[in-house]
């Protein structure tokens, strides 16, 4: 089927063939929360996803404040439960091309992250080499805390926010009419793990999203001192894709984590 100038065909050649429609069922949920703007899915294709086509611009600061006060609106729309997905969604989901667990008993944040976030993740860089025994054995006392449910770790997420999930600069696309999210990989977590991936990578205008957010959805304090926590994550994926380099960051985000 033809496409048409205002539409971007994705294809990801060689991901499981479930991938694409776990995106478009994501990108729907974001959308249906009616914060931040979210690139619309036009069709749905075994080895193909069409999305409306978005011209890029350089941002404002006008669009990072609206952008801050949009996301804390999609965020509250909230999810079931720690670590679901999208209605419709069956079984576990995809970042990148490493399964993202989405199934299980819901559970409190702490245990859920260690469980189904940190500790998945951290197996795949040891097996990769990514991350050696002492790095493995530091995050794995992070995790530890977690399950445990110390209150310095899992502050602030009692109640299940609705994420994107993969929430760098790069999947943020600044457009005519603000902020647009692309490329998620969404389900139900914890609020600060969005704010903290922006973080990881830099994102333009960041303390100006930052204070709007906080002006709209409020924030505990100490929210900075928890960023390498919430990056355990996505440093470990980084780590599994892309090596070592990204394995000493999360052991020294975990280091960092277990001085709270």
């Amino acid at each position: 089927m033809p496409t048409t100038a205002d539409e971007f065909v994705k294809r990801r050649p060689g991901a499981p063939g479930a991938a694409l429609a776990v995106e478009a069922a994501g990108l729907r949920w974001l959308a249906a929360a009616g914060g931040v703007r979210v690139c619309a899915v036009r069709d749905v294709r075994p080895d193909e996803l069409v999305l409306e086509r978005i011209a890029p611009v350089a941002p404002s600061a006008a669009d990072a404040a609206e952008f801050g006060r949009a996301l804390a609106h999609t965020q509250a729309a909230g999810a079931p439960h720690h670590g679901a997905g999208p209605p419709g969604v069956e079984g576990d989901g995809w970042i990148a091309a490493l399964p993202l667990p989405l199934t299980g008993a819901p559970q409190p944040w702490g245990p859920w992250f260690a469980e189904q976030r940190v500790e998945p993740f951290l197996r795949a860089a040891r097996d990769a080499g990514a991350v050696d025994a002492a790095g493995a054995r530091t995050v794995g006392a992070v995790c530890e805390r977690l399950a445990a449910e110390d209150e310095a770790l899992v502050v602030g997420g009692a109640a299940p926010a609705r994420l994107h999930g993969d929430l760098w600069s790069g999947n943020v696309v600044w457009s005519g009419a603000g902020a647009v999210l692309v490329d998620c990989a969404a389900h139900g977590g914890h609020r600060e793990t969005d704010l903290a991936m922006l973080a990881l990578f830099g994102l333009p205008h960041l303390d100006v999203v930052l204070d709007a957010y906080d002006e709209a959805a409020g924030t505990p304090a100490g929210r900075a001192d928890r960023v390498p926590l919430h990056q355990l994550d996505p440093l470990l994926v980084h780590a599994v894709l892309f090596g070592g380099a990204y394995g000493a960051q999360a052991v020294d985000a975990a280091r960092r984590s277990l001085a709270l």
